[in-house]
């Protein structure tokens, strides 16, 4: 681990904690050189690798995930913190399942799900660009089975 002050290799661990979502390993160092602490974040990368619509593979990248949902919240009264916290919900899923492989496509209907609980304006944007609505028809079918499903509440 390379010192954020002085740049040496070598140091030392003086704690080390998981986070609440239990994704990640919060640990406290010291430099060897210049004795200076600092804090760094570990996250398990398993290799669970994404199946696109077209076959491709890729590594599984969180930061698509989240960025997704920033671009689906944007403007609305949503922190941060709660997108993140979606984020570490859906890689805990998928880790869980025990797989090497998913497809694109589960990933999106986990996202899809978590927007549905959070705002139904983020839900209705990311859904219009996830589910490449052919045409108005099909977008409007989809905002009458959400507003169905409001009702029934």
């Amino acid at each position: 681990m390379k010192c954020p002050f002085c740049g040496y290799t070598e140091s030392k661990v003086l704690d080390s904690r998981m986070n609440k979502e239990m994704d990640t390993i919060r640990r406290r160092r010291e430099c060897l050189k210049c004795s200076r602490r600092f804090t760094t974040a570990e996250r398990l990368e398993e290799g669970l690798l994404v199946i696109k619509k077209d076959g491709r593979r890729e590594v599984f990248d969180r930061a698509k995930i989240l960025n997704g949902l920033k671009k689906a919240c944007e403007k609305r009264p949503i922190s941060i913190t709660t997108l993140e916290k979606i984020v570490s919900r859906i890689e805990y899923n998928l880790f869980e399942k025990n797989e090497r492989e998913i497809k694109c496509s589960e990933i999106g209907e986990m996202v899809m799900d978590e927007l549905k609980k959070l705002d139904e304006v983020a839900y209705v944007r990311f859904a219009s660009v996830y589910r490449q609505f052919k045409d108005i028809n099909e977008f409007m079918e989809e905002l009458k089975e959400l507003l169905i499903k409001k009702d029934e509440q």
